[in-house]
């Protein structure tokens, strides 16, 4: 007789549902022998990653044996330059949903409360619950944050709170001073995670600087990722900066070993080519403008972002126009796990890949 090991998992895991990845190319290749595709799934950096990064990369090649910096020196080194901070305030994940992990780990617990946004990214409820920690999800304001609910949400019980900074997948962002305000507002107990993967695209002049506010903050912990603007989304690395204490306690859980040598070394070279950061996100504000233009050319419903991603609103269901896309050879990313079965995010490609989007969503939505 077998055993029933879904009962015997601890119950925040039980009610969990796997992380769905975008539509990977070999995929659609192999379920309908598409060759010519265009995929804009994943919110990737069409242009992938300096020319100093494969550079970097060949001298690991050599030393594949060797276990990496576990402590990540060099790379803890060269953002501390760059960002002008302390190295003790910063951690180093697998990506930044690894440090997302982390912090969970660290200070949530059975009976604890954590607060995220509806249609806010989805790992926040999977790190939330898989500590048997209770979701408290408030609802969204077009379709943004609504940090005074947020606010108002905080209970004796609440030790977190999860702000997306520009918002994945929505493509809204949070003010300078609707965040001072929800700051000022919560008690240095209540940790504020700001997760700002895309904010190397943001062009508003009202954007948070989110590194100073953590100087006058120590609840807040800014996490970022080199998947994006650095095109590194394969190698997995993205890092945290938060107060010592905080950075000192997620060392303490972080897995030895948790970024690869490869990483490491592509992290820190990615870092220190910042022209080529420039003349990525100057690719994205083109795309994304030619987005727009098509969309309102077209009579279709988005929501305004200043990501490196946008959704759109088909008005009926997405899947439907997903799958029609994928006939077309162009892979986007329907949401409905967000609560938006009549959205699709897409993200913003090269200029033949945008038109190549466009061109199909005109001829599948007629």
């Amino acid at each position: 007789m077998s055993c029933d090991y879904i009962a015997l998992a601890a119950s925040g895991v039980r009610d969990l549902q796997p992380y769905q990845p975008g539509k990977p190319v070999e995929e659609l290749q192999r379920e309908l022998g598409v060759s010519d595709i265009v995929k804009l799934a994943s919110n990737e950096n069409p242009l992938g990653p300096s020319d100093k990064v494969t550079e970097s990369l060949q001298t690991v090649l050599a030393e594949l044996s060797r276990y990496p910096d576990g402590s990540a020196y060099l790379l803890k080194n060269a953002l501390a330059e760059h960002l002008g901070v302390a190295q003790n305030r910063i951690t180093i994940g697998n990506g930044s949903n690894d440090l997302l992990e982390l912090v969970a780990r660290v200070f949530l617990q059975p009976g604890d409360e954590a607060i995220v946004s509806r249609h806010a990214f989805v790992v926040y409820p999977l790190v939330i619950k898989a500590v048997g920690a209770e979701l408290i999800t408030v609802p969204a304001k077009n379709w943004a944050h609504d940090l005074a609910a947020m606010a108002a949400a905080v209970t004796d019980k609440t030790r977190m709170m999860f702000i997306a900074n520009p918002n994945n997948p929505t493509g809204t962002w949070t003010s300078e001073t609707e965040l001072i305000e929800l700051l000022q507002q919560l008690p240095d107990s209540v940790l504020v995670i700001l997760d700002e993967a895309y904010f190397e695209y943001v062009q508003e002049p009202a954007y948070p600087n989110g590194l100073a506010l953590a100087e006058r903050y120590p609840n807040l912990v800014i996490t970022r990722t080199f998947s994006k603007v650095y095109g590194l989304a394969s190698l997995r690395v993205g890092y945290s900066v938060s107060h010592p204490d905080i950075a000192d306690l997620m060392n303490r859980i972080r897995q030895p070993f948790n970024v690869n040598a490869m990483s490491l070394a592509a992290a820190e070279a990615a870092l220190r080519d910042q022209e080529h950061v420039r003349r990525c996100v100057e690719l994205n504000t083109r795309g994304m403008q030619q987005l727009v233009d098509g969309f309102d050319q077209m009579g279709v419903d988005y929501i305004p972002s200043v990501g490196n991603f946008i959704t759109l609103d088909v008005g009926g269901d997405a899947t439907l126009i997903y799958q029609a896309l994928l006939q077309e050879g162009v892979i986007v990313r329907p949401i409905g796990v967000y609560e938006m079965p009549d959205h699709l995010r897409v993200t913003v490609g090269l200029e033949e890949e945008n038109k190549r989007f466009l061109d199909s969503l005109q001829k599948v939505m007629q």
